[in-house]
């Protein structure tokens, strides 16, 4: 049986840009030290400004120019692509170019002064309290799969694990008397993050009834595992989540959105800010900061409560 191809592996037959993409993507694996994933999406991204380039003539990355760049995004957007993966592209490329020149590899940036397409502010979709418990509802833990599945859902809910973090836990990554996980994020970044009782619960019966059954003996330290005894994919792990979504009656549901949920209900929960950035293993806290889209109904409680000039007004006085 042939081996199956490398997600990550250079597309392009062109001699300097392939010498570029491979130095590039070592510098992924290795100095920034990116997931298997992440390095995947930079290098089909520039492998793709390659194959553009080499069809206007551009066989060397050297040669490219700011306009060339800017052709190539519009080019995207013709094709019908979404404004945030023309977004991520544009970053993808400043990114590559910029290693570029660090490197040597070419004498100048042309992507310095590349910008981003504007795009809208999407809010993350974020389900009620009695939607998540709903959704958690639907496994059926008399089989073993289904105990898998409601510890895989607990899971993603109790920690805002993101689901790759979730499908890569190992055994040793459990400390269930203390209740806690260590997670390992972007950069292989680790944290450790709280389990509360009921994501416990679930745990301790996928390990003492569903685990033993699905291993069907097979030695290995992954957590989840699948109908054959290997460890949970994350596209696997992203069918249980939908397919307990739509029998829950709540809609698409995915594991971004159980993450989303996460985040929103500690922050609606009084969480500090920052505490959430840490638990959710986000590098800024602007990026936290999404989570923060309050009704208007709680934001005009919050200011009754909190601002002073409201409360004199909420008492009766005119506050002058």
């Amino acid at each position: 049986m042939s081996a199956s191809p490398d997600p990550a592996a250079v597309v392009t037959d062109d001699a300097a840009w392939h010498t570029a993409l491979e130095a590039f993507r070592d510098h992924l694996v290795w100095q920034r030290g990116a997931s298997a994933n992440t390095v995947a999406a930079y290098v089909r991204d520039v492998s793709d400004l390659a194959r553009f380039c080499v069809e206007l003539s551009i066989v060397d990355p050297g040669e490219v120019e700011l306009l060339v760049l800017r052709r190539y995004l519009a080019d995207l957007g013709e094709r019908g692509l979404a404004r945030a993966t023309v977004a991520r592209r544009a970053s993808t490329v400043r990114s590559f170019f910029s290693f570029l020149a660090r490197a040597g590899h070419v004498e100048r940036d042309p992507a310095q002064l590349l910008g981003t397409p504007k795009q809208g502010r999407t809010l993350p979709r974020v389900l009620r309290p009695e939607q998540v418990a709903a959704l958690l509802l639907v496994p059926d833990t008399s089989a073993p799969a289904g105990l898998r599945d409601r510890a895989l859902l607990e899971l993603l809910y109790a920690t805002g694990a993101r689901v790759a973090e979730a499908c890569g836990l190992d055994l040793g990554a459990l400390d269930l008397p203390q209740g806690l996980v260590r997670l390992f994020g972007k950069g292989q970044k680790e944290r450790i993050v709280p389990l509360g009782e009921p994501s416990i619960d679930a745990l301790r019966a996928y390990l003492d009834a569903g685990r033993p059954a699905l291993s069907g003996g097979t030695a290995t330290d992954a957590l989840l595992l699948n109908g054959r005894g290997g460890r949970l994919g994350t596209r696997d792990a992203r069918t249980i989540v939908e397919r307990s979504g739509r029998v829950a009656g709540v809609g698409h549901v995915t594991p971004h959105t159980l993450r989303h949920s996460y985040a929103t209900h500690l922050l609606e929960g009084g969480a500090d800010l920052r505490a959430v950035q840490e638990l959710l293993g986000h590098a800024s806290l602007a990026t936290t900061q999404r989570y923060t889209h309050l009704s208007r109904g709680q934001l005009v409680e919050i200011h009754a409560t909190a601002h002073p000039r409201a409360r004199s007004r909420r008492n009766g006085r005119s506050g002058r």
